[in-house]
């Protein structure tokens, strides 16, 4: 291996060719060849994969990237993916201060990116803007700061979120399909799979379903709360009240209230490796309650058949699936 390059120029040489690797693997006519030569030049130097994992990280942040409107770059006429090469490559020229300047400016780039994971505990994290947020147990977020708004990306979990205030630069997280938009307050967002549900606690937010959808979505106020699902057009919106538990996992709890078990599996299933499910419809309207710990909800699986009418087996894929035990006819 080389010695550690020294000069300014080597480095840049080194980020330009990190980027292109980054953006040619991801292209599906990438040669056998292509990721041959690529995997010698990581071999080269230690610092060729330092800098190609930071590119991997950017490459995530470009794919959010919003597309030119007509009077910025009419001549623009791209898929989802050449326009994310695109957003990449105006991301590699970061290291020529008039492309960076350029991107930010035209809302194109962000000037900071932060990743956060909570894995099996809770966590606190607080964001370049000032704003805290609590992330549950199997979450994950990204957060970019662009000229215009301040973007989270929910990957996975749920978190809490108290926003620091700033009309002028709107706070947007992006969960599944939908967003949520703020200035500056507190709420709660949920999702598991393609399902979202955001709590709001104090001042107000407005949600869209689908990200795709004109308009800036439903306003919701204190005390409110808004779900949705893949295919929404519009957020389904609800009342909470004063014995709500949504946010109890950030004292380690899980309060399931007399649920179905339909209706519990998915705020169950957000803690498990592998998803517990129930054999029929007879099964999901069995009723279950109890607090819980998250961090033990692993043996809730094997204790319900003490619990509950039911017994367990297992699915072809190795989950495992409640069945209700059949009632017994009454003797005449």
């Amino acid at each position: 291996m080389t010695d550690t390059p020294h000069s300014q120029a080597q480095f840049d040489a080194i980020t330009e060719a990190a980027a292109h690797w980054c953006m040619r693997l991801h292209e599906p006519d990438c040669t056998v060849e292509e990721r041959q030569a690529f995997e010698q030049w990581l071999d080269v130097h230690p610092l060729h994969l330092v800098e190609y994992e930071a590119m991997l990280e950017i490459w995530e942040v470009a794919g959010d990237l919003p597309r030119p409107d007509s009077s910025i770059a009419p001549m623009v006429r791209r898929t989802r993916t050449s326009w994310r090469t695109v957003g990449m490559a105006a991301v590699c020229a970061l290291a020529l201060p008039l492309a960076a300047y350029s991107g930010w400016n035209l809302g194109w780039l962000p000037n900071s990116y932060q990743h956060f994971e909570a894995t099996d505990s809770v966590r606190q994290v607080t964001l370049n803007d000032g704003s805290q947020v609590e992330l549950n147990l199997g979450s994950e977020l990204t957060y970019s700061n662009y000229k215009d708004r301040r973007q989270v990306t929910l990957g996975k979990g749920e978190a809490f979120f108290s926003v620091s205030h700033d009309t002028s630069h709107p706070f947007v997280v992006k969960a599944s399909e939908g967003r949520i938009r703020v200035t500056g307050t507190k709420f709660n967002v949920w999702m598991y799979e393609d399902q979202v549900k955001v709590n709001l606690v104090e001042g107000s937010v407005l949600v869209s379903s689908n990200d795709d959808l004109s308009g800036d979505g439903l306003r919701l106020g204190p005390s409110m709360q808004a779900s949705y699902r893949h295919g929404d057009h519009v957020p389904r919106i609800s009342q909470t009240y004063d014995n709500d538990n949504s946010l109890a996992w950030r004292n380690g709890k899980l309060v399931l209230d007399d649920l179905a078990l339909s209706d519990a599996l998915p705020l169950i299933n957000r803690y498990l490796e592998n998803p517990l499910m129930v054999a029929d419809n007879s099964t999901g309207a069995i009723r279950i309650g109890g607090i819980y710990n998250i961090k033990e909800l692993d043996t809730l699986v094997t204790s319900l058949p003490k619990v509950l009418p039911v017994y367990l087996t297992r699915n072809k894929d190795g989950n495992p699936v409640l069945n209700s035990i059949p009632q017994q006819a009454p003797k005449s």
